[in-house]
């Protein structure tokens, strides 16, 4: 018998890789999208689109008759304290709705954001949780209230992501001027801080998703990704820029830093800098996730190797020239 998934948030980064990889394992797949989205060009054809707006309940309820698993995977609308204030616990609260009306089992993708800045290198499923900024304390707020809630729900912890569309580190700051020669950091290039390429990542909330009958009726796992520092960054990007002609054979790229001094300076007028600033702890504490718990419930974690995974995500953002852009790009 077909299972079938509701991904809330369909058309958003993490939504979409969810909705391509649970179509690929043989999933039935609803992907809910605000009333008058158009559908994703890239989004598979056996993919069923919902334009239901989120606190819509009985409509997403009718519409998702027999869906043993629905994913949250809908974002704040803009990054900024203020719409996380807003949005955060509401958006918890319609998945939550809709998954205890169908009896399904929510699934959740965390962050690293609980921890805080004090966090230690390795993050497990037990670390305490000492959030130190206003977006970790409402993470932990939600999850707080997830626990609380009743319903069968599994959080899966993960890095910064990148893959999978635009508006991540890699593209807005890291590849941008990836042309020109240039890579620009947010932190130091020797701290290791944790990464998930979202294919990798929405291939195990399938696995997570197909031995669901295992769980505690609340379940926290940790997504390794990957742990990679500002030169890795750097050395992994110069290979590609190499090939595509970007830089001369045995060159190398430019380190430029983030302008921290220009985000302060415009922190008042422009909320969403403020709010990256807070955050700039991350880059400069190093951290890695433990997955050790995922992997005894699910076997190894998928992961594709971070050439093919940093090609398949420069080809996506059109940063690749030439018929060797979609050659080496089978995942693994």
């Amino acid at each position: 018998m077909t299972s079938t998934v509701l991904i809330l948030g369909g058309r958003g980064r993490f939504g979409l890789a969810a909705a391509q990889a649970f179509s690929a394992a043989g999933w039935q797949v609803l992907a809910q999208m605000r009333p008058g989205a158009s559908v994703p060009p890239e989004a598979p054809k056996s993919i069923e689109w919902l334009g239901l707006a989120i606190d819509d309940t009985p409509g997403l309820v009718r519409a998702a008759q027999g869906a043993q698993v629905v994913i949250h995977a809908l974002n704040p609308s803009v990054y900024t304290v203020r719409a996380w204030q807003a949005e955060v616990l509401p958006m918890a609260d319609a998945a939550l709705n809709v998954a205890r009306a169908l009896q399904a089992t929510l699934m959740v993708p965390g962050n690293v954001y609980n921890f805080g800045s004090g966090m230690p290198a390795v993050l497990t499923e037990t670390t305490p949780q000492q959030a130190t900024s206003a977006k970790g304390k409402i993470r932990m707020a939600m999850e707080q209230h997830l626990r609380q809630s009743g319903v069968r729900t599994v959080v899966i912890r993960a890095g910064d992501f990148f893959g999978s569309g635009v508006n991540s580190w890699l593209d807005l700051f890291v590849a941008k001027d990836v042309k020109k020669a240039r890579i620009t950091y947010p932190g130091p290039a020797d701290v290791p801080t944790a990464w998930a390429y979202l294919p990798d990542l929405a291939r195990s909330f399938v696995a997570v998703a197909q031995r669901r009958a295992q769980w505690q009726p609340f379940e926290v796992l940790h997504f390794k990704g990957y742990s990679l520092t500002g030169a890795q960054w750097q050395k992994a990007l110069e290979v590609i820029a190499q090939e595509q002609g970007w830089i001369k054979p045995g060159g190398s790229l430019k380190f430029a830093g983030v302008p921290w001094w220009a985000m302060r300076l415009g922190a008042r007028a422009v909320p969403m800098w403020a709010s990256v600033l807070e955050m700039r702890y991350l880059w400069n504490t190093p951290h890695v996730l433990d997955n050790q718990k995922l992997v005894a419930l699910t076997g190894p974690e998928p992961h594709t190797p971070l050439d093919m995974a940093l090609r398949q995500s420069l080809l996506a953002l059109g940063l690749l020239n030439g018929p060797e852009a979609s050659s080496n790009l089978q995942l693994s």
